[in-house]
């Protein structure tokens, strides 16, 4: 049975967050507060691989398989891996870079998509599930392209579709609804597409980080880009919703707590400043605010500031990250791309021709500079995984 969960306590959590937050920051109430509007400080400078374990995968490159390196998704034997430009393409190697085989089933049929939103790989079941918002369609083949099913997002046909989708469990998907005035979240059954969970995430009034412009010619809409919606951590799902004060933490029995309160109220502020995560760690949650304005004139506009916690020293503290498996400093940018599953936290590309001019300065160590020794300027882009410690 469907069942819809609301946190009625939200609104008595959300008084007794603090009118004022300091260096410190106490998890007295079970969650951490932010306040939005503060600048923190001092910076620390700290080496990804001292937190998290750094994996770099060689894309295999052949007469077949040259690509961009668009990472769709990675599983335990298989990556998924596309252009960037609008193709078809699905590129399918093993763990190790080792290219397997292409599929490509674009088109105008019933069994075809138009374009790929994203694609979800499902080894246990042996699926590619593939997003295409253009048709609302979510299509299923095997894992060498043969079809097996399709189902739409929703039945009715005006709705928007899923952005966001992630693999939940045997049975279901778990996807972002963002432009549902009341459910943004939802489980649907990767057999048809049917809603078995609605999740229904707290808030006062529906908020869009974007801005709108109608003029004569048309209406055009700008916005800052991506961000996480759904964030898969080491078995835990967390939920956020832009809308609300808070990022949820959501339970195998579909309840939600609050894990990250801000403030003050994204209702209350005009223009409002958005929170949003970009990366977890066991020790360090990369964040950052996001200002919902835009300069037509200039091009210009939504302001970030990035910042992090640290739940050993219980503090806000800005930052800077660098690989350390360059001798220079090389900054990481905390996440340059969607978090993959419970495992993987993130991947980033890495040229093959930017990783050589390093290799020839004498820039790089360890791994990294004998992956470079080997790289053909032409060759597919290094793939840079970032995981969590075991």
């Amino acid at each position: 049975m469907k069942r819809v969960n609301s946190l009625l306590m939200v609104p008595f959590l959300l008084t007794m967050v603090s009118e004022s937050i300091g260096q410190k920051q106490a998890i007295d109430n079970g969650f951490i507060t932010v306040d939005v509007t503060k600048s923190y400080s001092p910076k620390k400078e700290l080496i990804l691989q001292n937190f998290m374990d750094v994996e770099y995968i060689v894309l295999e490159t052949n007469d077949e398989f040259v690509n961009q390196g668009f990472v769709l998704d990675i599983g335990k034997d298989l990556i998924l891996v596309k252009n960037r430009v609008d193709d078809g393409d699905i590129f399918i190697y093993d763990r190790q870079g080792k290219a397997l085989r292409k599929i490509n089933r674009q088109g105008q049929g019933s069994e075809e998509y138009i374009y790929i939103t994203n694609a979800i790989l499902d080894e246990e079941n042996k699926e590619i599930f593939v997003n295409d918002h253009i048709t609302k369609n979510i299509f299923v083949y095997d894992l060498y392209g043969k079809f097996k099913r399709s189902f739409k997002h929703k039945k009715d046909p005006k709705a928007y579709g899923y952005l966001d989708i992630f693999n939940y469990n045997q049975d279901n998907l778990i996807c972002y609804d963002k432009y549902n005035e009341e459910i943004s979240f939802v489980l649907i059954s990767k057999k048809d597409g049917g809603i078995t969970q609605e999740i229904k995430i707290p808030f006062k009034e529906k908020k869009l980080l974007m801005q709108t412009n109608q003029t004569s010619n048309g209406t055009y809409v700008v916005g800052p880009g991506p961000y996480r919606s759904i964030i898969p951590f080491k078995g835990n799902w967390y939920l956020l919703e832009p809308s609300s004060d808070a990022i949820y933490q959501f339970f195998s029995d579909y309840s939600l707590r609050p894990f990250i309160v801000r403030t003050p109220s994204v209702s209350s502020m005009e223009p409002e400043i958005f929170l949003s995560v970009r990366l977890f760690s066991d020790r360090y949650y990369f964040m950052e605010t996001i200002k919902n304005e835009y300069d037509w004139k200039e091009k210009t506009g939504f302001p970030k500031t990035f910042f992090m916690y640290d739940n050993h020293e219980e503090a806000f503290f800005r930052y800077a990250v660098y690989n350390g498996d360059f001798s220079a400093k090389k900054e990481i940018y905390m996440n340059a791309a969607s978090p993959v599953n419970h495992e993987i936290e993130s991947w980033y590309p890495l040229e093959a021709h930017q990783l050589i001019e390093s290799y020839e300065k004498g820039e790089l160590k360890g791994k990294l500079k004998e992956i470079a020794a080997q790289l053909d300027e032409e060759d597919n882009r290094v793939i840079m995984l970032v995981k969590h410690k075991k």
